[in-house]
């Protein structure tokens, strides 16, 4: 079957329903995108992977995973996203150690939120972005329209039935802090590992600039 590779959009979260995130896959050579509904702890491991500013004093468990592996020259070579079933999609990641190859079980969003700290390829079958993919149609100059889409690509996941539940917290008081004042925050909330307003914080500053 013929694979797919697929890049790191971002992390949308629904505007109806509070707590619910998603992470936004895009083929690389196309427009089609790849929702997948994702917890709260693999979104802030997602997004501090993504976002180098944010430094946590102490490794994550996925970056204790990536310090063990660089310990025993364990390197992440791929990911595959193999199979949905049922809305939940179901990956492989596939490692190397002395030049022997290891195929490993894993939820999607750890699989992911391992490729990120490898800066390993992330992959689909053609099969399965057919089926799951979605075409959003807007301008690509209209920024505004495509975060609109994104939070309305989610509640539409949530509709169908699937639901992660994750504490909304005061993100909208954020709206009221300067953009230094976020900053400043965001340096407290890492200071005190509090990663999922850490998120928050970086998704405010990031809508900022």
């Amino acid at each position: 079957m013929s694979l797919v590779r697929l890049k790191i959009k971002g992390i949308s979260y629904s505007q109806t329903q509070n707590g619910a995130y998603a992470l936004i896959l895009n083929e690389v050579e196309g427009d089609r995108k790849l929702p997948i509904v994702i917890g709260a702890f693999e979104a802030q491991s997602i997004a501090i992977a993504l976002e180098k500013e944010i430094k946590p004093p102490r490794p994550l468990t996925h970056d204790l995973f990536k310090n063990f592996a660089d310990r025993f020259d364990i390197v992440i070579k791929q990911v595959i996203i193999h199979k949905l079933v049922d809305g939940v999609f179901y990956s492989s990641i596939i490692c190397e150690r002395d030049k022997i190859e290891e195929i490993i079980d894993a939820r999607t969003s750890d699989a992911i939120a391992l490729a990120l700290r490898f800066n390993a390829p992330i992959f689909t079958y053609k099969t399965i972005l057919d089926k799951a993919g979605i075409f959003l149609k807007f301008s690509s100059k209209d920024k505004d329209k495509d975060e609109k889409d994104d939070s309305i690509m989610v509640d539409e996941i949530l509709q169908e039935g699937e639901t992660v539940e994750i504490d909304a917290g005061v993100a909208g008081a954020f709206k009221e802090l300067t953009l230094e004042e976020l900053h400043q925050e965001l340096d407290k909330a890492v200071a005190n590992e509090d990663y999922e307003k850490a998120a928050k914080l970086r998704d405010e500053i990031s809508k900022r600039n």
